[in-house]
């Protein structure tokens, strides 16, 4: 099968090498032009054969938008356009209604499997017309892990993203929980090796986890993680399934807190908790610390 891919960055050039390693023809695109194919998107739908399929693996937002736009002007009627970015679902549905105007399939794919993906495969996540879909189902096989899970025709357009949305909700969930647990065992004079204690959750326990292993991989680095900063970006999707959350009136208090955690993490010199202190001073004479 042939594809057009447009983002060859950590996750779009790897993509492009498993489906290439499949037997796939893929001609990408990139605003770098030592990884591209093409010099153009336009270009780059002209080598594509009717009808065309074009995936997207841009920055959810404006940069998704212009591309979409962009695509629209230069596809037929038949083409499909795929967009496996972090695009909020509510996206979707506007692309989805904008291009099917003109005669355009559209797709949504949650892509998991970070920079992992190309040896391990991608767990894919997918909403859309079921003609649309089953179209892709050549690549969606090259992107899967070997197996009989990792794809799942998630429902109409825009649940493949609301899906991959709820799993990275879940995600901050997670990796807040091991945080704290390190943190709290790294506090204690106990214990004398807290990379070794989680080494050993590795195996028979109920915590164990991808998400583990890659713990112990970090902290056989950098054992007390003293070169990093306490800081944490998010990429927008754990706010998204908070929203959800409030709009559909469903309690998320781990994955809320795991999120504002987030925030936290950006306070150098928290206010909030100046407020916590002042008041602990002033019901209890509890000391405070001045800067001075």
């Amino acid at each position: 099968m042939q594809l057009g891919l447009i983002g060859l960055g950590k996750m779009g050039g790897n993509m492009r090498e498993r489906i290439r390693r499949a037997g796939h023809t893929v001609i990408g695109y990139d605003r770098n032009p030592d990884l591209s194919d093409a010099t153009s998107l336009a270009e780059l739908v002209d080598k594509l054969e009717a009808p065309r399929v074009v995936w997207v693996m841009v920055p959810a937002g404006a940069a998704t938008q212009s591309v979409v736009d962009e695509l629209g002007t230069l596809l037929s009627p038949g083409d499909t356009v795929v967009d496996g970015g972090n695009s909020r679902w509510t996206d979707d549905e506007k692309h989805a209604e904008e291009l099917g105007a003109k005669g355009i399939g559209f797709v949504d794919a949650g892509v998991s499997g970070g920079v992992w993906g190309l040896q391990n495969g991608y767990a894919l996540m997918v909403g859309g017309d079921k003609e649309h879909v089953e179209r892709l189902h050549p690549i969606f096989e090259a992107l899967k892990p070997e197996g009989p899970y990792g794809y799942v025709h998630a429902g109409k357009v825009g649940a493949g993203h609301f899906s991959k949305m709820v799993h990275n909700g879940i995600e901050y969930a997670m990796m807040q929980a091991y945080a704290e647990g390190w943190e709290l065992l790294e506090k204690v004079a106990s214990v004398d090796s807290v990379r070794e204690v989680f080494r050993s959750w590795q195996d028979g326990t109920v915590i164990r986890s991808w998400l583990l292993d890659l713990a112990v991989n970090a902290l056989d680095a950098d054992e007390h993680l003293d070169k990093l900063k306490g800081f944490a970006q998010d990429s927008g999707e754990g706010r998204w399934t908070v929203e959800a959350a409030i709009a559909n009136a469903v309690p998320l208090p781990t994955i809320t807190a795991s999120l504002f955690a987030r925030f936290a993490s950006r306070q150098d010199d928290s206010p909030q908790m100046k407020m916590v202190a002042a008041l602990r001073n002033q019901f209890g004479g509890h000391a405070v610390e001045s800067k001075e």
